[in-house]
Order: C-alpha cells, then sequence, then structure tokens
C-alpha cells in the first residue's frame, strides 16, 4: 500500500476499527484489560509512566509545535498542529458518551490521554520532519503512555481505541492541510535550468 492509499484509507480503518472494538468490549473489562490492570496493581512504580501523558507536558509539546511551525512560516501546518487536537478532544468527548464505558466512575473509551498525546506527538514529527528518529522517538513516547494509562487509569483496549482514532485524525490532518508534499515547488526533473 503506498503512503498515499494509507493516507487515505487509514481514516475510515481507523474509525471503523475504533467502532468495532468498542462494540467488541462492551462496557466491562476484558480478561486482556485486567491482565494490564494486575500488573499496574503488583508493580507499582509503573505509574511513573503516567509522565508521557500529564496534561502539561503534552500542551507544552503542542503550543511549542505550533509555534514551530509558524517560526518556519509553515501555516498549513501551525493551523492543523493547532486544530487537530482540539478536534481529538471533541471527538473522545463525544465517543465516550456514545460508548458509556466506565472504569472508576469515569467515561473511560477511548482514552482522550492517549488520543491527544499520539496527535500532538504526530503533529510535532510533522514539524521536525518525518524521520526513523523522530518516528521512533514518538512511538517510544506514545507507547509509554498508552501503558502508563492501561496499567492505571484505563482499560487496555480504551488505549487501543485511542490509537485507533488518534492515527485517523492524523491522517486526516495530513491530507485536508495537504502535508504530504515536502517541497511543492521543487523541480523534481531539473528541467528548469
Amino acid at each position: 500500500m503506498t503512503t498515499a492509499n494509507l493516507l487515505r484509507w487509514w481514516p475510515v480503518i481507523g474509525v471503523l476499527g475504533l467502532l468495532l472494538l468498542g462494540v467488541a468490549v462492551g462496557t466491562d473489562s476484558t480478561a486482556l484489560d485486567d491482565r494490564f490492570i494486575e500488573f499496574g496493581h503488583t508493580h507499582p512504580g509503573v505509574d511513573a509512566l503516567l509522565y508521557f501523558t500529564d496534561a502539561r507536558l503534552v500542551v507544552l509539546l503542542f503550543l511549542v509545535t505550533i509555534a514551530a511551525a509558524s517560526y518556519r512560516r509553515r501555516w498549513r501546518l501551525a493551523i492543523a498542529a493547532a486544530v487537530t487536537p482540539v478536534v481529538a478532544v471533541v471527538a473522545v468527548r463525544l465517543l465516550k458518551r456514545l460508548f458509556g464505558r466506565e472504569m472508576e466512575g469515569a467515561l473511560a473509551y477511548p482514552s482522550g490521554h492517549v488520543t491527544v498525546t499520539v496527535v500532538v506527538l504526530g503533529m510535532a514529527v510533522l514539524v521536525v520532519g518525518v524521520s526513523v528518529w523522530a518516528v521512533t522517538i514518538a512511538v517510544a513516547i506514545a507507547a509509554a503512555g498508552l501503558l502508563g494509562q492501561a496499567f492505571t487509569y484505563h482499560y487496555f483496549t480504551d488505549t487501543l481505541g485511542a490509537v485507533l482514532l488518534s492515527t485517523a485524525l492524523l491522517c486526516i490532518a495530513v491530507r485536508t492541510a495537504n502535508l504530504t508534499r515536502v517541497n511543492p515547488s521543487c523541480d523534481l526533473d531539473h528541467s528548469s535550468g
């Protein structure tokens, strides 16, 4: 599958996956969720992983990402970096009400912390440039945050739903803001002289 096809179809696949997973898990914990919760209870230090989804850190990265895109005069990217996390928050709030899955009295599916963290990390990768090192660091941070939430405040399946939603939103942002071309004015065949 080409990158263009992935960007085109992943939002549909991701949202369908989110909906199917939400219906499949229902309102209760699954056996897989229980294993993560048990691990979190027996390993108290894993709550340190929550640092990676801490709102202060995520908001700081959000602001730095917008500032960096603006400094580079990449206006579409700056707008996408500002708008996509807000869309993610609204989508999560609506989906949480739709599914009604609770953990300890709070709506849980999909995880808002993981959704927004992945969206902000994805926008940061777009600002610094998509490269192996940037994607690897972003995936490692997102995975650590995901695990921190799955071991403590969320079911593991809540975090999987969040990844499906956030990656779908990132693909929509990339396509909507036309961020798929690195340098649109580049003369690829060097025919201009």
